[in-house]
């Protein structure tokens, strides 16, 4: 993954969602039904004269009988579903620990319209609507543990689904308030506000963030001590606009801190 792949800057903050979480058993329809050779790609019905893709990946080993995490991995801009899903670090690296050791982890890369999520008239949340619905139907969702993440205009949609959805994903990572203390594209004071807004909804209380210095190479780690079972984590590092960030200010690929700290954030949810 490199950073000039990924023009519109975002920020990684891993988000949960705070009394919003309906009481609903983890089976959906489709637990128990017989899955044969799923198909990789699959269209969407055309709505507005727009047809509409996304990918599907099962585990390996997918179990109809047992619930699955969700997790959508949403693209950047001027990107499409194939970036997220065949880049060097698919699913923003996750799904490469999923094979190892999260086997019921079912992954999800949708297609924006015009390579990209403007969301016209909620078209772009109704197109994930439709994706869950389908997926529920059909195979068997945990419906307490779906979650989107997302780069740039990626991170952009999933932080509008945890606002327009929170009773539907559990957390969002919304590339995780981490965020470039240099960042050139959304810089950070911009970045703050999003992150001061779910704090906010999280009620969250008061604790004043760690941002690191510029060229110090450096990151640090705050954690919100929020309501309950919805926690904010927020992470300042020495960088610019780049998706999965290493420890030398550049970007780090699949050998990123960023992964395994997104990874621990899902994870806590069960």
């Amino acid at each position: 993954m490199t950073s000039t792949s990924r023009p519109l800057s975002w920020i990684f903050t891993l988000l949960s969602f705070l009394l919003l979480i309906p009481i609903i058993t983890a089976d959906t329809a489709g637990c128990g039904k017989t899955q044969h050779s799923a198909p990789l790609i699959l269209p969407y019905p055309s709505r507005n004269n727009k047809s509409r893709r996304w990918i599907l990946r099962l585990p390996t080993s997918y179990d109809k009988s047992k619930p699955h995490r969700l997790i959508f991995g949403v693209h950047w801009r001027d990107a499409d579903m194939t970036g997220v899903d065949g880049d060097s670090a698919p699913y923003y690296s996750l799904r490469a620990l999923a094979n190892g050791n999260h086997t019921t982890t079912i992954f999800i890369s949708p297609d924006g319209l015009n390579k990209g999520w403007a969301n016209s008239g909620g078209e772009d949340v109704s197109f994930f609507d439709a994706i869950i619905k389908a997926v529920s139907d059909d195979l068997c969702i945990n419906e307490k543990l779906i979650f989107s993440l997302g780069y740039s205009y990626g991170g952009a949609m999933s932080y509008s689904l945890a606002c327009s959805r929170p009773k539907v994903f559990r957390a969002v990572a919304a590339f995780y308030s981490q965020h470039g203390v240099r960042d050139s594209v959304l810089n950070l004071s911009m970045g703050k506000q999003l992150r001061d807004n779910m704090l906010k909804r999280n009620g969250c209380a008061s604790k004043n963030a760690q941002d690191v210095a510029r060229n110090s190479r450096s990151k640090a780690k705050t954690e919100h001590s929020c309501t309950a079972g919805y926690p904010v984590t927020y992470v300042s590092f020495d960088g610019d606009h780049t998706a999965l960030p290493s420890d030398s200010g550049g970007d780090g690929g699949a050998n990123s801190w960023s992964i395994k700290e997104v990874d621990t954030f899902f994870k806590q949810f069960t």
